[in-house]
């Protein structure tokens, strides 16, 4: 009976170990345990961590993202205990696991307490990059990596930086992190700072954020401030483009800043020497500079002299004999012209050019090459109401009045005998500088018909008395033909002392008239006849020759008496 009841009890406590050795096991795996290197063979580590038997771990579970492992026989390491031992009896070990499991616990808390961890980005993947928390594997999407767009992330790979937990679920083992929300708290501290110490005048470093057509948004770091297109440059930019870059680090200095609005506005053209000083030695007025078309508008065109110096040709200032065309149409932009300094206003920056200035004036040019009685021959340019416009050489235009282009016919009819593009022959009558008008006449080529027939015509002068043949008749009056090729005109008024005699039709055409002349009108081409003066100088004379009114004699016989002796005279 003995041997039965020791055979029992010895049985009763081998199960109880055995069940306490079970226990034991089981309460190792899925914990993590501290275990001593015990040998490394290749790239693998032996470790006792206190059981039956040892586990391998892969070296590179040792070392971070990008490291090796420095591991040495005796080292004490913690390691995760997956299985007490596998298929070859030995433990499943895993140093990742067991960074992991630490990680875990230290995330959690800063989760809750919302505090900052560290971390470093070591791989891509579809939408973001992975990030190591010292085990844990982070997921970092590409919106949160910075403030702004990030278009090489290699710079920030591999380096340890602060994150910020946004979402962590340790049950499906996710952790999402951000960068930018640390660089947003980080931004809006040197923000409060800098807006607190900000002063006009001050100069700062920023970087190019964004470019508009206006100008460009500097970020100072942590603010943003405009930097006007006008403030970029002392040289004429038409867009911030041309300067700038996005992401361009530039020296800026604060023009203004309004702690309400806190409105920054930047300047990089007040940090260099302003070109304006001593404008007027550099550009004294009548010098000629050459210059580079920067702007054309419909009044004139912009010219640089120098960077920052721009001056005006107002468009009556580009061309002597261009008038009334667009600036576009004389220069362009970009090109290189030679001008003429007139006027320098420092003060309100303004420099006033010519670029006619520079050649000689083409009607002093033509007045000196072609003074007054110079024959010409040009081409008529156009026809107006005024007369023909002709054209001259140095590319200008000389006018033929209407009256100047025929002797014998007028303005409208000799005008009628020409077109555009004809070639005539001109004489140069008068050259106006200053008015830029020059007159021209077709008529002087040749001498004036009316005055070489009154050289030839026999006492043909005021007051002579002449005989004519009625040419033509109407209410008017009379037209003559008179000697020499001449034509003379009596009045209404003056066909007869009487009124009631002061009718053209008492008059035939091919009728024989004594008429005197009253007036030889050269400028008008015109000689005036009357035969009403002629009865009065008849009448004074008949009265002084043969009696007065007061001798009793009649008028009727007075004059008859005159008649008959100028018909005596007549006849002798």
């Amino acid at each position: 009976m003995a041997n039965t009841t020791e055979m029992e009890f010895a049985g009763e406590d081998f199960a109880a170990l055995l069940e306490e050795s079970l226990q034991e096991q089981s309460s190792f795996e899925g914990t993590v345990v501290k275990g001593t290197i015990v040998s490394i063979d290749n790239d693998m580590a032996l470790i006792d961590v206190g059981l039956k038997s040892e586990g391998r771990v892969p070296l590179k579970e040792f070392g971070g993202p990008g490291q090796d492992a420095e591991l040495r026989v005796g080292d004490k390491v913690d390691v995760y205990v997956e299985r007490l031992e596998d298929k070859n009896g030995e433990a499943v070990l895993s140093r990742d696991k067991a960074r992991r499991e630490e990680s875990w616990q230290v995330l959690e808390r800063a989760f809750t307490e919302q505090e900052k961890v560290k971390g470093v980005i070591f791989g891509r993947v579809k939408g973001g990059f992975t990030v190591d928390l010292s085990g844990a594997v982070a997921f970092l999407p590409g919106s949160q990596v910075d403030i702004r767009p990030v278009r090489d992330i290699t710079p920030l790979m591999g380096t340890p930086q602060p994150f910020q937990i946004l979402k962590m679920d340790r049950n499906r083992g996710n952790i999402v992190v951000s960068r930018r929300a640390v660089l947003e708290e980080t931004r809006a501290e040197a923000r409060n700072e800098l807006v607190a110490s900000l002063k006009e005048g001050q100069v700062l470093n920023g970087v190019v954020k964004n470019i508009t057509d206006y100008g460009a948004f500097i970020d100072l770091g942590g603010v943003d401030g405009l930097l006007h297109v006008t403030d970029i440059a002392w040289r004429r930019i038409n867009h911030p483009s041309e300067a700038l870059t996005i992401g361009q680090a530039v020296e800026v200095q604060v023009i203004r800043f309004n702690p309400e609005t806190q409105r920054i506005s930047l300047g990089m053209k007040q940090l260099m020497a302003d070109p304006w000083d001593g404008i007027e030695a550099k550009y004294p007025p009548q010098a000629q500079f050459m210059g580079r078309v920067t702007n054309i508008t419909d009044y004139g065109a912009f010219v640089e002299l120098e960077p920052g110096v721009e001056g005006l040709v107002h468009v009556s200032e580009m061309s002597w004999t261009k008038k009334n065309v667009h600036p576009g149409k004389i220069v362009a932009t970009s090109q290189e012209v030679e001008v003429r300094i007139l006027d320098v206003d420092s003060v309100k920056r303004r420099i006033s050019l010519g670029i006619k200035q520079t050649i000689e004036n083409p009607w002093v040019t033509f007045a000196r090459e072609n003074p007054t009685g110079t024959e010409l021959e040009g081409e008529v340019k156009n026809i107006t109401e005024f007369g023909l416009f002709v054209g001259l050489p140095g590319d200008i235009d000389g006018m033929v009045h209407l009256s100047d282009i025929s002797w014998e016919k007028s303005g409208e009819e000799a005008a009628a005998d020409y077109t555009r593009g004809d070639m005539v022959k001109v004489k140069v009558l008068d050259v106006d500088q200053e008015k830029e008008r020059i007159s021209l006449g077709i008529k002087q080529l040749t001498d004036d018909p009316f005055t070489s027939a009154l050289k030839s015509a026999d006492n043909l002068r005021r007051g002579s008395v002449i005989t004519g043949t009625v040419t033509q008749v109407n209410d008017g009056g009379v037209e003559l033909a008179i000697e020499g090729d001449l034509v003379g005109f009596i009045r209404r008024s003056d066909l007869a002392r009487e009124r009631s005699e002061q009718r053209p039709d008492r008059f035939a055409i091919g009728e024989k008239v004594d008429a005197k002349v009253t007036q030889v009108d050269k400028g008008s081409r015109r000689i005036s006849l009357s035969i009403k003066a002629l009865e009065i100088e008849e009448e004074k004379e008949a009265m002084a020759q043969f009696g007065s009114s007061d001798s009793g004699a009649s008028l009727g016989d007075i004059l008859g008496a005159a008649l008959r002796n100028r018909q005596n005279n007549d006849n002798d």
